[in-house]
């Protein structure tokens, strides 16, 4: 009776703790989290991820009551574990985001906003443009198949019952500076584009002062910008790839 009775609570913690992992993993994850996906689908799909990693667990299962005081802490856990490689995802995205914000302004478009259905937030037009590019290259590039795969992999290198490292916490927190100097980077073509036409504009308004380089300049420059932007967009992809790898060698060494 008593190898009953633990038999079934591995067997309840071996479904409760991985639904707790999948299910904050889906919570957080960009696009799958937006309001555009139905929380009935996130559900659904969260469920169906749980099933296949739970009959595949080859790591032992803590042997504890799945309603117990305890089983808090594990659940606790499960969730810090989920969101923490979920947020690897959302600085990846976001660094698009923050790129497109300074091209937008240093073209003179950053006035143009449009909703961003991520975060539910108004975002310059670029920045919406740079964004559904990323979303469309990861899919086209079964990064969200690489994903759950990470995921699925991570309870065996991080089972349930053990903690996030604390070194690992501290590489989420370094990402904050990581997105920027990649947005930066992803950036950096149009703005130093923009910068000589802007430096060309100062040297005429010194050749001939008596030229309205605010009415003439502002438009040109405006104009400018949306060509560059068709030039450089085409490098989204080859840094798309780059930044995507080193996202999910974060997200692996977050669970070792």
């Amino acid at each position: 009776m008593v190898y009953a009775v633990d038999y079934l609570y591995s067997l309840l913690g071996q479904y409760i703790w991985t639904f707790c992992r999948v299910g904050a993993f889906f919570m957080v994850m960009p696009i799958i989290s937006t309001p555009l996906v139905s929380v009935r689908l996130r559900l659904m799909l969260a469920l169906a991820v749980t099933l296949l990693v739970g009959n595949g667990l080859t790591t032992s299962i803590p042997n504890v009551e799945p309603f117990s005081l305890m089983s808090v802490g594990i659940i606790a856990q499960q969730f810090l574990i989920g969101i923490v490689m979920a947020f690897v995802l959302q600085i990846l995205f976001q660094i698009f985001v923050v790129g497109g914000q300074l091209v937008a302004m240093q073209s003179g478009l950053g006035f143009g906003t449009l909703m961003d259905p991520v975060n539910g937030i108004n975002v310059t037009s670029i920045s919406q443009l740079y964004l559904m590019s990323v979303n469309l290259l990861f899919f086209s590039m079964n990064g969200h198949l690489t994903v759950i795969s990470m995921l699925a992999d991570s309870f065996t290198t991080l089972p349930i019952g053990q903690s996030l490292p604390h070194a690992s916490l501290m590489s989420v927190v370094n990402l904050g500076s990581w997105m920027f100097m990649s947005g930066l980077l992803v950036a950096w073509p149009a703005v130093i584009s923009l910068l000589v036409v802007n430096f060309t504009f100062g040297v005429i308004s010194r050749v001939a002062p008596q030229m309205n380089i605010i009415s003439i300049g502002f438009p040109f420059t405006m104009v400018l910008g949306l060509i560059i932007i068709w030039l450089t967009l085409p490098n989204v992809l080859p840094q798309f790839d780059h930044l995507s790898a080193e996202a999910f060698m974060v997200m692996k060494g977050l669970v070792r």
